[in-house]
């Protein structure tokens, strides 16, 4: 029984490394489309720095929202209201940590977190803050958002792949 007990528990630790290592990339790539489309909108438009960055924001969160929920936390939830559900507690997270970005920065900056890093002031306080940011997105998405339903809310360190029976499972979103 113990060696049952620590091969699911190998496994377990190998799904959530999995999933970290996931959600770390795809996090990347949110990153990269998000600096592509600002970069493509200033460029190539006449729309305003503050107009082309919330464009971008707004593509690089629909495409961490998907690539989240499809490939990251593998949420098999596809009846609309249960979506939307995931959509909307996904947005309120990520708008959390936006303010939290917003105001921990010049907050640690403020409270003497000043040194340069790379060369650019207060670079230490943004890179401090980026990675409470991620930390945080991770756990959020994780427990609150694309928690199977049945699940604790309180931290859940295993991966439970399995859809919920009442889900539709018809393919698309």
């Amino acid at each position: 029984m113990y060696r049952m007990d620590a091969d699911m528990q190998n496994k377990t630790i190998k799904r959530n490394r999995m999933q970290i290592i996931s959600y770390l990339f795809f996090g990347g790539l949110a990153t990269l489309i998000n600096i592509a489309v600002y970069a493509a909108l200033v460029h190539f438009t006449e729309l305003s720095i503050t107009v082309s960055n919330a464009i971008a924001l707004v593509v690089a969160v629909a495409f961490a929202f998907m690539t989240n929920k499809l490939w990251v936390f593998k949420s098999k939830t596809r009846e609309p209201k249960k979506v939307f559900r995931e959509l909307s507690t996904f947005i309120i997270a990520r708008t959390i940590t936006g303010i939290i970005d917003l105001v921990g920065v010049p907050l640690l900056f403020n409270l003497g977190l000043t040194y340069p890093l790379l060369g650019i002031e207060g670079f230490t306080a943004k890179a401090i803050i980026t990675v409470i940011v991620i930390i945080l997105n991770y756990v959020f998405s994780k427990v609150f958002v694309f928690r199977q339903n049945g699940e604790s809310k309180s931290v859940d360190t295993s991966m439970d792949e399995t859809a919920d029976a009442s889900d539709d499972a018809s393919p698309g979103i």
